[in-house]
């Protein structure tokens, strides 16, 4: 069945209005974020130093995450790395310094203070490895992953 047109029209603006996120962030504000990442527009990244924010490829931030790059406290400024084909939950927070491996799921209000490694899901406050070994797929999603079909015993 087709999807309604207006369901159609929202997908494609919505697609333009994230390319338009990623080239408004990379050219004006110097960030490295890679192709097909999704930023919402209620997510806060850091401006003071934003060419220290470096995001891979098919990553999802949603609204209320914060990614920063500075610490005033001790005056020092820190890049961000986070990998490719990432899911960062709304309200989440990264501080600086902090790398997080590809494919790896930050939860909810989690708040990220050490390196995270790759294929693993954080939570909590301060945020803890909870899972790893994980598979993601596009934007941290562990539903649209190609898996084998079981074998009949």
């Amino acid at each position: 069945m087709a999807k309604p047109l207006a369901t159609r029209i929202r997908n494609f603006l919505a697609l333009g209005s994230f390319r338009f996120m990623r080239y408004y962030y990379n050219y004006f504000y110097g960030t490295d974020i890679g192709v097909g990442t999704r930023i919402s527009r209620k997510a806060r990244i850091d401006k003071t130093n934003p060419k220290g924010v470096h995001i891979g490829e098919y990553t999802a931030i949603t609204f209320d995450s914060v990614i920063l790059t500075h610490d005033y406290v001790n005056n020092r400024h820190r890049d961000v790395y986070i990998g490719s084909n990432c899911f960062i939950g709304c309200g989440a927070v990264i501080m600086p310094g902090v790398t997080i491996g590809d494919h790896c799921i930050i939860a909810p209000n989690s708040l990220v203070t050490r390196d995270i490694p790759s294929n693993s899901v954080v939570v909590g406050n301060p945020a803890f490895v909870a899972e790893k070994g994980i598979e993601t797929g596009r934007y941290g999603s562990r539903a649209n992953l190609q898996t084998e079909p079981a074998k009949a015993s």
